[in-house]
C-alpha cells in the first residue's frame, strides 16, 4: 500500500485510474453543492486538467483532496461570476433622455458640421489634432510619430483648433 501512495500520477495509466475513480463522484459533489448553475461536468474536467498540470508535485494519495479543493474553488468562482452577470442584467439601461428635442437636433447638426470641417482640414493638421484630442497623445509622442518637431505639432494642432473654432462659431466652442 505504501508504494501505491507514492505513485507518479504523471504516468498515463495512473492518471487514468485516478480519473476513472473520482470523475463521477466529483461531478455529483459539484451538482449537489452548486446545482446545474456552475456546469459540474466542465468544472470537474477543468479540475483534472489542473491536476495534470501539477502532477509532478501531487502524490496519488493527495489527488482526491486536490481535485475537490480545486473543483470547489472553480465552482465558487463560477457562482460569483454568475452573480455579477445577473446583477448587470438587472440594471436596465435608460431609453430616455432629459435633453429637449431642440438640443438633440442641435447636437446632431453640430456633429455633422464637425465631421465636415474635420474632413476639410489639411491632412497634417487633422492627423495631429486627432492624435492629440481623440487618442490623447502628448505633443512629443505625436512629433516622434510624424517625424517632425514638437513646435510643428503644436502649430498644426493650434491651426486645426482655430479652424474648428471659426467654422463652428455658432455653437460657442471654448
Amino acid at each position: 500500500m505504501a508504494t501505491e501512495l507514492h505513485k507518479d500520477i504523471c504516468k498515463e495509466k495512473v492518471f487514468e485510474g485516478i480519473y476513472n475513480r473520482y470523475i463521477k463522484d466529483l461531478q455529483s459533489f459539484l451538482f449537489y453543492k452548486y446545482g446545474d448553475v456552475s456546469n459540474p461536468e466542465d468544472i470537474a474536467q477543468e479540475a483534472f486538467v489542473k491536476l495534470w498540470g501539477n502532477c509532478k508535485s501531487i502524490t496519488a494519495s493527495k489527488a482526491k483532496s486536490f481535485l475537490y479543493t480545486v473543483a470547489n474553488n472553480l465552482a465558487l468562482n463560477s457562482v460569483k461570476h454568475n452573480k455579477v452577470v445577473l446583477k448587470y442584467k438587472q440594471k436596465r439601461p435608460k431609453h430616455y433622455t432629459n435633453e429637449s428635442p431642440e438640443f438633440l437636433l442641435e447636437e446632431e447638426e453640430f456633429l455633422k458640421k464637425y465631421q465636415r470641417v474635420l474632413e476639410d482640414l489639411k491632412e497634417e493638421h487633422r492627423v495631429a489634432f486627432l492624435l492629440s484630442k481623440v487618442e490623447g497623445k502628448k505633443h512629443s509622442e505625436i512629433a516622434e510619430l510624424l517625424g517632425v518637431t514638437q513646435k510643428v505639432v503644436e502649430y498644426r494642432i493650434y491651426t486645426a483648433f482655430n479652424t474648428l473654432k471659426s467654422e463652428l462659431g455658432e455653437f460657442r466652442i471654448k
